[in-house]
């Protein structure tokens, strides 16, 4: 690993001449809303932004080669094998083709073409907490670490709030930096997974209440089942989760 994404947002970031209050104020202008607190978060590598953030993250601070900046080397770019003369050398003939257009490429719709109309979609806002379920705390909802998020209306008409799924333990159904959508309520059924607080951990879990146990159940078979005790340990229900975005 070359770097951190923490210090590859600080490094960029600084290259731009950008507070981390003004790259707050980038993000708002592409309805990203955040706090430079929760910038700074990232820089320190307390918590991470979502995917869809960072790619915006890498438009906004131009950062070229996201995978060469994290892992130090990018197998699939033929110019990360070159220095800096070279790459020049490579974007002084990529300019020579294209002047004149002989190689670019030809348009997906034709000039006489008119294009098919996509109805417009009715999206939502909600808060994606940075905390990440199976590896932060329990008082993130307590927190002013969070963005806000658009997700198709349809998609999140039950949601309340997002957060993003550390770990394996619910494979093959969400996966590692999955994003899930939670509509907030403390009381679960018997089967339904929700986000949890048990003794002051964040979990993503499915909910067993039994006569023979309460616990918290992994859909990954090699995690065992975490129980809860009411009487020693502290226990929270967040909410029930509806959906991946």
């Amino acid at each position: 690993m070359n770097r951190t994404v923490g210090e590859m947002i600080a490094a960029y970031r600084k290259k731009a001449g950008l507070s981390q209050a003004e790259l707050a104020d980038r993000l708002a202008a592409e309805n990203i809303h955040i706090s430079g607190k929760t910038i700074s978060g990232w820089e320190k590598n307390r918590f991470e932004p979502s995917v869809t953030v960072f790619l915006h993250l890498c438009r906004i601070l131009n950062i070229p080669d996201c995978v060469e900046e994290f892992f130090g080397n990018n197998p699939g770019d033929p110019m990360a094998i070159l220095n800096d003369l070279g790459k020049q050398k490579v974007l002084s003939y990529i300019n020579f083709l294209v002047h004149p257009v002989s190689y670019r490429k030809e348009p997906d719709v034709l000039p006489t073409e008119k294009p098919a109309e996509i109805p417009a979609r009715r999206m939502k806002k909600i808060r994606l907490y940075d905390a990440r379920v199976s590896a932060g705390t329990g008082n993130f909802l307590d927190s002013d670490y969070y963005g806000i998020i658009e997700v198709d209306e349809e998609k999140a008409k039950d949601a309340d709030f997002a957060v993003t799924i550390s770990g394996d333990s619910m494979e093959p159904e969400f996966h590692d930096h999955d994003t899930v959508l939670v509509h907030r309520q403390d009381t679960l059924e018997n089967g339904e997974i929700g986000i949890f607080a048990l003794n002051d951990n964040a979990y993503i879990k499915k909910f067993q209440n039994t006569k023979k146990r309460t616990a918290l159940i992994s859909l990954n078979r090699k995690y065992d089942p975490i129980p809860i005790d009411f009487e020693t340990d502290s226990f929270r229900i967040f909410g029930k989760v509806c959906t991946s975005s």
